[in-house]
């Protein structure tokens, strides 16, 4: 299981791919100023939900190589041989999508937070939201993934699949004020990384068929 965590960082490390999310994020937070103006208070009120949103389309980026190029190499019939479950690789993969995003988001967070004016009480709870919301737009990105295997140029259908389903968790995240939002996030967060794996694991074996 740790091989496979490992492999995961490695491929999305490969030519630069871990860095996309984060300049991606970066690049939101540095324009979404220039968009909303110099208002001080505006841009506190709305910084957040537009970090949420990049961390959103960050996480689906890497979306098309999480799973379809190791199904067309082969390399998933491989670990089937080998007796690794299709949830077990699911989980791996899971956890190398998480590791290879969230940590860096959540630093790329606070010069974002700077640049959108949030004072110190908000960035915090966009930390705390962040933490326990990525887990979720993880195990979001690699069901999308799932549920797109073996279609060709899948970024755009993987994105109308995605978004909808992630509405809670922006809500929730967006809302980190609201009395009760930071354990409504944790725990639609905590529902998607447990089903993750029994879904993708499906669709591999549906795609093998």
């Amino acid at each position: 299981m740790m091989a496979l965590v490992l492999r995961e960082l490695r491929l999305a490390a490969s030519a630069g791919n871990a860095l996309l999310p984060v300049i991606f994020f970066l690049l939101v937070a540095t324009l979404f100023p220039f968009a909303v103006g110099p208002d001080a208070p505006l841009l506190a009120r709305t910084g957040g939900g537009a970090l949420w949103m990049a961390a959103l389309l960050a996480a689906l980026l890497p979306v098309e190589r999480l799973i379809e190029p190791d199904r067309a190499s082969g390399v998933l019939d491989q670990l089937a041989v080998r007796g690794m479950s299709e949830e077990a690789v699911a989980a791996a993969k899971l956890a190398g999508h998480w590791l290879s995003f969230g940590p860096a988001l959540m630093i790329a967070a606070v010069p974002g937070a700077m640049l959108s004016k949030l004072p110190q009480d908000a960035l915090l709870r966009l930390e705390l939201g962040l933490l326990a919301g990525t887990p979720g737009l993880a195990a979001l990105s690699l069901m999308t993934a799932g549920f797109t295997i073996g279609l060709r140029k899948s970024g755009a259908l993987a994105g109308l699949l995605m978004l909808p389903l992630a509405v809670p968790l922006l809500i929730f995240g967006a809302g980190m004020e609201a009395p009760g939002a930071f354990q409504l996030l944790a725990s639609v967060s905590l529902l998607l990384v447990a089903l993750c794996p029994f879904v993708v694991g499906a669709t591999i074996r549906s795609a093998r068929t």
